[in-house]
This record gives C-alpha cells, structure tokens and sequence, in this order.
C-alpha cells in the first residue's frame, strides 16, 4: 500500500508500461489542475461581472494581453526546465537533473523580480498606446500593476509546477493548485463583495493565492530527495545548463512573446469596437480557457513522455505514444465542440446578464468551435516536438499563423466587412474571431507536416542514441 501510495504522489517512470496508461494517469490529474487554474482569471471575470459591472469586466479582460506579454520569461523557463527534466529522468542522469533544477530556482527568482521591477513602469503608457476606452483606462491599470507586483508566486508556480511534470508528478501541483483556487473565489468574494474594492480587490485575492501555491511547489520540489540532490551549490547557476535552459526555452519564450504582442495589436483593434464588444470578447476568452484545457492537457503530457522516452532511447514508444495521444485529444475535442453549440448561450449568462453582450458572446462562441479540433493537433504534435528538445519549429509555426495570418487577415476583413466611409470598428466584430479560426486551422496543417518530416528525432540533449 505504502508502495503505491508513493508512486502515485511521486515521480512517474513513462519509459515502462502501456503508453495510454501512461498518459492517462498523467494527463487526468494535469486535466483537473489546468482546469482549476483556469478559474483564477474566470472566477474574476464572474465576481467583476455581477458585482461590479460590465466595465469591470471589460477592464479585466483588456488588461490580459500585456499580463500575458510579460509573462513570457516564466513560459520559456518553464519549457526549458521541463524539457530537460524530464530527458535527463529518463536518462538517469541525477547529477544533470539537480543541477538543471537548481539552475531553474534561481532562474524563477531572477525573472520575477524583473517583472515585479519592469511591469508597474510600462502599464500606464501601453494601456494609452492601445487606446484603452476611458471608462475601463483606470480600472485596467491598477489590475495589472497589482497582480505584476506580486508576481513571484506565479512565477514559482508555473515554472516550478513545470519541473514537477517533467519529473511525472502531476498530482501534487493539482492539490496544491486546487487549495489556491478555492482561496481564490473566497477572498475575490470578500474583497470584492464584502469590502467593495473593485477590480484592486479581484488582483489582490489572485496574487495572494498564487503565492500560496508557487510556495507549495518549491517546498514540494525539496523534498524530492529521491529523485535529485539539491545543495547550496547547485543553485549557482551554471553556465553550461543555462545554455541549455535558453536554448531549449527561448523559442517557446519568444513564441508566447510573439502570439501575445498580435494579441496586443488585437485587443487595440477590439477596443475600437467600444465596451460591449471588450466584455463579449472577455467572456468568451474566459469559455475559450477552458476548451482549450484537454489540448493544453494533452500538448504537456505529450511533451513530459516524449521528453523521458527521448532520454531512455525509446523513439519507438514516442511514435505509438504520439498516435494514442491524438486519438484521445481529437475525441475529447469533438465533444466539446459539441457542448459549446449547445450550451454557448447558458455560459454568457455566468458572467454578465446584458443581452447585447450575451449575443455576441454566443455568436464568437460558434465562430470558434470547430477550430478547437484544429487545436488538439497542433498543440498534441507540437508536445511531441517539444519534449524531443525541438522548440523551434513550434516557434516558427506560430510565427507564420498570428503574424503572417492571423493579424493581417483580421484588419483586413474589419476594412472590407465596415461601412462604406464608416471608421474602425464601425462593422460587425466578426473578423476577430474568423482570423483566429483561420489560424488554428493552418496551424495544424503546417504542425502536422513538421511532425511527419520528423527532424524533432534528432534534437535529443542526452547522449542516448
């Protein structure tokens, strides 16, 4: 008993034993937690929304794209730790492993003090650079220059929660991502509904319970004395690891940084459609969180499995594993697909009772639907590609489908689709929406012909053939 209550609270070994096991056993606890931290920015949405109003919902949503712009160095770090966990894991190598977290502890510490330094100085002339609407101005800014203040628990989280997964531990971050959340929906309620502070009061209820949860991660990762050795001296950064964390996590860094500067130049093109639009659109990124999650799920499940059979010389498990991890994730998507048709209208009606808001909700909702199958190849094939130490391609793709199309195709549609002499944003908000479906199904197309050209073979860091 004491055995098996250790392997499932432990490191998981995904070189042995049925690779659909393997990624389900992973995958459900990673599900749950993706789902859970996903109710951080929805549960703020929805107190906002009915507590304060649809211009605090508007303000919160125009704030997401520069939260995510900043947000790139914990991504890159993150993809790069696990990436390298995980391989040497699967390799055996302890003394790379240790080494490799230690640099990543110090590495966390480093780019949230940045962000903590950098993010409250840029906020109020990027905010203007967008030409945020005046009534949400105000409200967006002191959202974003409190949750970049307290920014270290989301750092340790994210990048720490990483290197737990790349070792085979999704539960723990769940448990602990679980006790964040539930803090989270109490204190947005108390703060917000109890002692009436607005969009400040949301901030602060979510910086308080990421740090509660970036510091169970690291007191979790310590205490894996099992799996890695962890001294004073291992968290000096060495130079040859670091390298290796920039090279393997850089790409995904500047992939993130690329898709959320095209969201920027989005969210300018949203606010000129007015407030209504902003809040639809804040909704429906809220509904789009959580059916992206199963590809999200399966994409980092892929990545952790491929990473630790790359590293134990097994390509011939990465390959079974890579089409059992698609069967699954294009069901999974299918049936979403079909909840959303069904059930879009019910959803808006979580967040804000406005008509007008709730029928453009539903109508961007339908828009998107079928592109989240598109999604579940991209995101399953580009794990795979990820976990074999090839971050590049991935890079690339996303480059080519949000700048070269996404950006282009919805500025273009928003001239042809406006009144004839009318200003921006004077049409319908559609092309938004079309633009990002157009992308996500180019995106699988050029991920699934990287996949099958299959140089992501011999991208391994370890030495094992």
């Amino acid at each position: 008993m004491a055995g098996k209550f250790s392997a499932m609270f432990g490191a998981q070994d995904m070189t042995q034993g049925s690779p659909v096991k393997n990624l389900v056993q992973f995958s459900v606890p990673l599900l749950i937690g993706n789902l859970a931290q996903q109710l951080y920015s929805t549960v703020d949405s929805i107190v906002v929304g009915n507590y304060v109003g649809d211009t605090a919902l508007a303000a919160v949503g125009a704030s997401g794209p520069i939260m995510n712009l900043l947000l790139v160095l914990f991504m890159g770090v993150s993809v790069g730790a696990s990436i390298m966990a995980s391989q040497y894991y699967g390799a055996g190598e302890r003394e790379s492993l240790s080494e490799t977290i230690g640099t990543t502890i110090t590495a966390t510490f480093v780019s949230a003090v940045f962000i903590m330094i950098v993010g409250p100085l840029i906020t109020h002339p990027v905010m203007s650079m967008l030409d945020t609407p005046e009534d949400i101005y105000e409200m967006s800014c002191t959202y974003l220059i409190i949750i970049f203040a307290g920014i270290i628990g989301c750092a340790y989280y994210n990048i720490i929660s990483g290197v737990l997964r790349g070792l085979g531990d999704s539960i723990m971050p769940l448990i602990f991502l679980v006790v964040a959340c539930l803090l989270n929906i109490v204190l947005d309620i108390w703060f917000v509904a109890g002692f009436q502070m607005g969009v400040a009061g949301v901030a602060w209820a979510t910086i308080i319970a990421q740090f509660i949860s970036g510091a169970l991660c690291l007191w979790r990762l310590v205490r894996m004395k099992d799996v890695f050795t962890l001294t004073p001296r291992m968290l000096y950064p060495k130079s040859h690891f670091v390298k290796k964390l920039v090279k393997l996590g850089l790409p995904s860094g500047l992939t993130q940084a690329i898709f959320s500067f095209a969201m920027i130049i989005i969210q300018s093109l949203t606010n000129s459609f007015g407030t209504a639009v902003i809040a639809a659109n804040t909704v429906v990124m809220r509904v789009d969180g959580f059916a992206m999650m199963p590809n999200f799920t399966f994409g980092t499940a892929m990545t952790t499995y491929t990473g630790q059979n790359i590293g134990a010389g097994r390509i011939d498990r990465v390959e079974e594993g890579t089409k059992k991890g698609l069967k699954m994730g294009l069901a999974v998507s299918v049936v979403l697909v079909g909840l959303i048709l069904l059930f879009g209208k019910y959803l808006m009606h979580m967040f804000t009772s406005t008509p007008e808001v709730i029928d453009l909700g539903q109508q961007m909702l339908q828009t998107l639907a079928v592109g989240y199958v598109a999604m579940a190849v991209t995101q399953i094939l580009s794990g795979v590609m990820r976990g074999a130490g090839d971050t590049m391609t991935p890079m690339w793709i996303s480059i080519i489908t949000t700048v070269v199309i996404r950006v282009p195709i919805a500025y273009g549609l928003e001239f042809l689709t406006r009144p004839a002499g009318g200003a921006m944003g004077s049409g319908a908000p559609t092309p938004l929406f079309l633009s990002l479906l157009i992308s996500w199904v180019v995106g699988a197309v050029l991920t699934a012909i990287a996949y099958k050209m299959g140089r992501w073979k011999k991208k391994s860091i370890v030495n094992k053939k």
